[in-house]
């Protein structure tokens, strides 16, 4: 029994330094994100007669990294960029209350803020968005949609991105 208890000790510290050895050697492999063509997701919605909220052009080192279109009957976009820093911004578009896209896109207890004036084709009165973790987003209604830019990127990002909004 001792030599078999002995044996299970000697494997566990053979499998354990493999491991830690296999881990110091191992390199840190980031994942890249591959861009997606989102012209392509906006033009094929607008022959079918959507307009969506979309930037007419990205910032000098952005990327598109997600889109997304739902064809119910309340149809719903959502973009994902990626800053040139890395930092995430989305686009979500929605018959929906400012309130609720908030609390699923920015954090279920995002604070609602004041009223700004954002430079924007698609609205000149933007309501801020804000959570504990430093999220920030800005929404605003247009026609019965409500279009929310939002993301971790600085506000100035965001608010950039938001000028460059068209349908």
């Amino acid at each position: 029994m001792a030599g078999m208890i002995g044996a299970m000790l000697i494997t566990l510290v053979v499998i354990g330094g493999f491991v830690l050895l296999r881990g110091s050697l191992r390199e840190q492999t980031e994942v890249e994100v591959p861009p997606v063509d989102y012209q392509d997701a906006v033009a094929a919605a607008a022959d079918s007669g959507l307009e969506l909220a979309h930037p007419r052009e990205l910032p000098a080192g952005w990327r598109a990294t997600s889109v997304d279109l739902s064809r119910d009957e309340t149809p719903a976009w959502t973009m994902g960029m990626l800053t040139d820093e890395g930092r995430f911004v989305g686009i979500r578009q929605e018959v929906e209350s400012a309130d609720d896209m908030a609390a699923v896109a920015i954090d279920e207890d995002a604070v609602e803020g004041d009223e700004v004036t954002l430079d924007s084709e698609l609205a000149s009165t933007w309501t801020t968005w804000t959570d504990d973790g430093g999220d920030t987003g800005y929404s605003a209604e247009v026609g019965d949609e409500t279009v929310l830019v939002y993301g971790s990127a600085p506000a100035e990002d965001i608010e950039e991105i938001v000028g460059l909004l068209r349908r």
